[in-house]
This record gives C-alpha cells, sequence and structure tokens, in this order.
C-alpha cells in the first residue's frame, strides 16, 4: 500500500494544517510512530482520538477499497468524530512516519475555543460526510425496493446524512442469494450491514442509531430545566440558548436532526450567509454547537404524550419511558404533505421522494426529473436538481410562480433554461413497473394531459403538523397547528403555563428558516421569564 498516491483536495476535504496550527494542537496529544499496516481506526467502531499526520501517509479503506489517502499535515476523521458516530472507514498506514493523537474531547474544546481551527475542521468534516455519501460507503441496506421497511431505512439514513448504498434485492440476484444462503427468511429482510460485518436483520429505527452510534436519548430520572421536543432550526436554537445561558436541557427528535431545513439543498435568504448554506450544513453546525454548551441531544425519541405533574411535565415516548421538565417547549415542526394520486406508496422510495438532497441525486443523475409544488422548498429544490438532472419540470397548481414563492428565487427559477415551469398543473397519474417512468400531469384550467417521461418526482408541496400527541393537552387550531399568546400569557406560550411552541408548529408562525430560529431563542428569554413569574413573590 505504500505506492498509494495522496488524494487530490478538489472540494476542501482535505486541507493541509500549517505548521502554526499543528503546533496549536500539539499541547493536547501525543507524537506516535507508525508502521505499515497498523489501524488507527477502525470501521464499526468510535474513534477515541482525532489524528494529524505528521509524517507518512494514512488510507481510508471500505469493503477493501481505498476512498482517500492523506499525508503529512492532514487529519483522518470526518462529522461522526465530533458527534460520536462509529466511523464509517477504516483507516491504515499505508506509508510509515509519525501522527499526533489528540483525544477526541479534546478535540471538541479546541473546535469550540479556536474559530480559526475549528473552522476548519468543521468545514472539512462536513465535506467529507457529503463526499461518503455520493460515494455509497458506509452502511449496505439490502431489500426490495416493495418493502416499506427498506423505504424506512433509507428514509432515516438519508434524513440523518447517515452515509450507505442500497442494494435492490430485485435487481441484484447475487445479495439475493447471499440472503438465503445465509439463511435470511423474506420476514427478516431489509438487513443492514453495519461496519463491513455486522448484520442486523430488519432493524427498527432506534436499533439501527444505536448501531452506528446516534446520541442515545438520555432520559435523567430528575425533572430538567428545559425539554425540547422537535430538532429542526427552531429546536436547535433553543437547544443552544438554553443551554449556553445555563438550563439543564434535553433535546428529543423522532427521526433526525434538522427537520424539513436539514433536507434542504440551499438556504439562500438566511441571515449572514449571502451565498448560501445547505440545510445539513446549517443544522451539522447547530447540532455541534448545542453540544458543545451541554445540551443533551437524543434520535429517535419520540413524543407520545404530555402530561402535567407535580408541578412539572412529562413527556411520554414510548415503552415506558419519559423525560421530566420544569418547562417545555415544542418545536416538532411538520410532515410531508403527500399528492392525493393512485397508487403512490408502491413508488415512494422508488421514484418519489419528499427532500432533493446528495442521498436522492444519486438514483436520477443525468435523468429527466420532475418537481412538484409551488413554495420555497420547491424552487430550492428545482435550482439544486437542475445541475445534475437532465432536465427539470417544476409542476405548479397556482396561476404564477410568485404567489407562494420568494421573488428572488421565482426570478432564479425563470432565468434558468434547465429548468420548465409548468404553472396551473397538477399530477393524476403515476406510471412505472419497477419503478417509476412517467407521471401524467393535468392543466387544472382546460383539463388537457400531458405524459412525461421522469425517473424521480419530487413532491414539495408543503407539511401537516406534528401534533397528533398533543392532543387534548393542548389548544389547537383547526388545521392542528398550536395556539399561543393567550391573554395573561406569553408571547409563545400556549394554553399551559411554561409550555412554548416555535416554529412550523405554531399557529400563523412564518414558515422561514430565520424565523423559526428568531422564535427558539426568543422561547428562551419567556422560559427565564415563566421561572420569575412562578417562583411566589414575598408578601409585604
Amino acid at each position: 500500500m505504500d505506492t498509494f498516491a495522496e488524494t487530490p483536495d478538489h472540494h476542501g476535504a482535505f486541507p493541509r494544517l500549517s505548521d502554526g496550527q499543528i503546533g496549536r494542537l500539539a499541547p493536547y496529544g501525543t507524537r506516535r510512530p507508525t508502521r505499515v499496516g497498523d489501524v488507527l481506526v477502525r470501521q464499526g467502531e468510535v474513534c477515541p482520538e482525532f489524528f494529524v499526520i505528521l509524517t507518512g501517509k494514512v488510507a481510508g479503506v471500505d469493503d477493501e477499497q481505498v476512498t482517500w489517502v492523506h499525508g503529512p499535515g492532514r487529519f483522518l476523521g470526518e462529522l461522526g468524530l465530533l458527534t460520536g458516530l462509529k466511523s464509517f472507514l477504516t483507516s491504515v498506514v499505508c506509508e510509515a512516519g509519525e501522527v499526533l493523537a489528540v483525544p477526541t474531547w479534546r478535540l471538541r474544546e479546541i473546535v469550540a475555543r479556536d474559530c480559526e481551527l475549528g473552522d476548519l475542521i468543521l468545514r472539512a468534516y462536513m465535506v467529507r460526510r457529503s463526499l461518503l455519501i455520493v460515494q455509497g460507503r458506509g452502511l449496505r441496506i439490502i431489500g426490495s425496493r416493495y418493502s416499506p421497511g427498506t423505504r424506512r431505512l433509507r428514509e432515516f439514513a438519508a434524513r440523518n446524512r447517515l452515509p450507505h448504498r442500497w442494494i435492490d434485492l430485485e435487481e441484484d440476484g447475487d445479495a439475493e442469494a447471499l440472503i438465503r444462503n445465509l439463511g435470511i427468511t423474506s420476514d427478516q429482510t431489509p438487513i443492514v450491514i453495519v461496519g463491513g460485518t455486522r448484520v442486523l436483520r430488519n432493524p427498527g429505527n432506534a436499533e439501527l442509531a444505536r448501531a452506528v452510534g446516534l446520541p442515545a436519548p438520555d432520559m435523567p430520572e430528575s425533572v430538567v430545566d428545559l425539554v425540547i421536543v422537535g430538532a429542526g432550526p427552531a429546536g436547535l436554537a433553543a437547544a443552544v440558548y438554553g443551554a449556553s445561558e445555563g438550563l439543564s436541557t434535553v433535546v428529543l427528535d423522532a427521526v433526525a436532526v434538522g427537520g424539513q431545513a436539514g433536507t434542504s439543498s440551499c438556504i439562500e435568504n438566511y441571515l449572514g450567509f449571502p451565498m448560501g448554506i445547505s440545510g445539513a450544513e446549517l443544522t451539522e453546525r447547530a447540532f455541534v454547537q448545542a453540544e458543545k454548551f451541554g445540551a443533551s441531544l437524543g434520535v429517535p425519541a419520540e413524543a407520545a404524550s404530555l402530561e402535567q405533574r407535580d408541578g412539572h411535565y412529562t413527556i411520554g415516548l414510548g415503552e415506558g419511558r419519559a423525560v421530566h421538565g420544569r418547562t417545555v417547549i415544542i418545536a416538532t415542526g411538520a410532515r410531508y404533505r403527500r399528492l392525493e394520486v393512485p397508487d403512490l406508496e408502491d413508488f415512494e422510495g422508488n421514484g418519489v421522494y419528499y427532500a432533493a438532497t446528495l442521498a436522492e441525486v444519486g438514483f436520477c443523475k443525468g435523468a429527466p426529473v420532475v418537481v412538484v409544488g409551488g413554495g420555497n422548498s420547491a424552487g430550492q429544490a428545482a435550482i439544486f436538481l437542475s445541475e445534475h438532472a437532465a432536465s427539470v419540470r417544476l409542476l405548479v397548481r397556482e396561476e404564477s410562480l410568485g404567489q407562494n414563492m420568494s421573488h428572488y428565487l421565482a426570478d432564479r427559477i425563470e432565468n434558468n433554461p434547465r429548468v420548465e415551469v409548468m404553472l396551473h398543473t397538477e399530477v393524476r397519474k403515476l406510471v412505472g413497473t419497477d419503478g417509476l417512468e412517467a407521471v401524467v400531469a393535468e392543466d387544472n384550467q382546460t383539463g388537457a394531459r400531458t405524459r412525461l417521461h421522469t425517473r424521480a418526482m419530487f413532491v414539495l408541496i408543503g407539511a401537516d403538523p406534528c401534533t397528533a400527541w398533543l392532543a387534548p393537552s393542548l389548544a389547537l387550531d383547526d388545521k392542528g397547528f398550536v395556539l399561543t399568546g393567550f391573554d395573561d400569557s406569553l408571547p409563545l406560550e400556549t394554553s399551559l403555563p411554561g409550555v412554548f411552541a416555535v416554529g412550523d408548529v405554531r399557529s400563523q408562525s412564518v414558515k422561514r428558516v430565520a424565523s423559526a430560529v428568531g422564535e427558539g431563542a426568543m422561547a428562551v428569554r419567556l422560559v427565564h421569564e415563566h421561572v420569575v413569574r412562578a417562583v411566589p413573590q414575598p408578601v409585604g
């Protein structure tokens, strides 16, 4: 392996540290000689150290294939090193030399304190995660395209940005034969291979989460200051501000950190990012920031009930688990709305998608695609997909593109030659045998129908609030969103004192990332005010 050439740094994923930067790291680590064949990081295991290569070379290997090679001045790892995930690659020495090994907990301190060095490492790690996703490294999900379990696992992996590759049993005869030879029955599929060797048979989301090292929900028996339900932008903002101000803070989410914003390819109207920022990068930075201040985050942990007990609130999580808080911030957002089209479920995950990220691009690169929706999410998806697909048709049921979309985004779409806008148009039928092959669209003014050949349809038509678990505890509006701002209550306070609602789940909220972040931060200030109000005042 000593003949491997160093991987070029085309994407900013593999920066080389300067002597000064290595010097700032040196007091926190130890120098260690390396020999060819030494394994520094093993796939499927949590790495306790951050390695900087001083001399020699190290290769990242997955499934006996070299993914990348690092030389002097470069460092190992990817985003999971900061968030506690198990490694998706094995790092093995291919040219003897020396490394600087820094304990991971020390690295987190350095990232939080040294802005220049921390930003360099964090940015590189996020780009590396994206590269792993595009390359299909990491997990292997083996299952039929017709299996609901397969769709569930693929969605969970995509929403949590877990690098993975899906192997379809309907197309890969070798995979089907392997499963049969291993004695795995159809009811035990899909299977997931973790760390190259560990096999999970039809795992639940929670089992997969624990297998890859996603943070287990911390359910302290004592009552914490603040429980935040939902880890989208609003919930993460509340976590950062709450924990940074000394509140013992627990954050829970049923699916993934980031919410709907985490699936956005590019957020261009968020303050401070004139060139835009992907939803994944924004939420991953917020996740690291919240952990830095001591917030405890758990995924997946789905709230099932809200009860008031003995002066505090109890959030039931199923299986007898619960978390108790003096105050609660509800930031559960909304779930993607589905089209009312026959046989839709047959194509979900196999041609029909509810997010447009690098994970979905792998299924339709170079092919024509259809985007359904007239809001900002649909517009951002159309722009993003135009860079990867052969063509993009944007189907909008309204009469104008600007009716529900920001002006700047509508202008970009109208001036993009790779995006064709079809106004007052709705999907009526999906066509395909082994996957999506075409959609039948109808002009809702003339009734004329058009068959559009496509490999993928991205449905971004809004969402419904995730509030079923709250009824009848809280007052909701006629659409199921949480009502706030009652007489004698604080601005974001619900019908229960000390329970606040922020972001998309709140009735009449502005459905924008910046607004959600602002509400999350504001809610923490209101939590403090509620605590002051709740303390009995001395008489006389």
